[in-house]
């Protein structure tokens, strides 16, 4: 039996899980701030977080030890992610989470169809099924 830690489909569900928590937390959060700010407040969280699990597991890195490629990819990959939330917040700020989230959603379809143009990636017909459903039930949202 395979360890549940090894798995990516075991981390995809708790990002998923958590990505729920993080719109019904983040909803109740924002009563009464600007979405911005609270991107902020969220950031430097994760920040410290992440701060101290790569200290405590001892995983910094050298800067100088990382390819030219990788930190431009990872800095366009932190601008997007900023850009990303900004727009989640204000989102959630203006409507339901149990519209924003699933709307937000549509990234699944995004990265598919990114996936295959930019990185070749193969998509098998079950998963363009599952690809349009998912698009499918972002619109039906949508218009609701």
């Amino acid at each position: 039996m395979k360890n549940f830690f090894n798995l990516w489909q075991f981390w995809a569900f708790l990002s998923a899980l958590f990505a729920a928590f993080t719109a019904i937390f983040a909803k109740i959060g924002i009563a009464g701030i600007n979405s911005d700010f609270a991107t902020f407040i969220r950031t430097i969280v994760i920040f410290v977080v992440l701060t101290m699990i790569l200290f405590f597991t001892n995983q910094f890195q050298p800067l100088h030890t990382l390819s030219q490629k990788s930190i431009f990819f990872l800095i366009l990959s932190g601008i997007a992610t900023g850009a990303s939330w900004i727009a989640y917040f204000r989102a959630l700020k203006l409507g339901n989470a149990s519209q924003v989230a699933p709307i937000d959603k549509l990234s699944v379809v995004f990265v598919a169809l990114f996936g295959l143009i930019f990185l070749g990636e193969q998509i098998t017909f079950a998963q363009w099924v599952g690809i349009g459903l998912i698009a499918a039930g972002a619109i039906v949202i949508a218009v609701q």
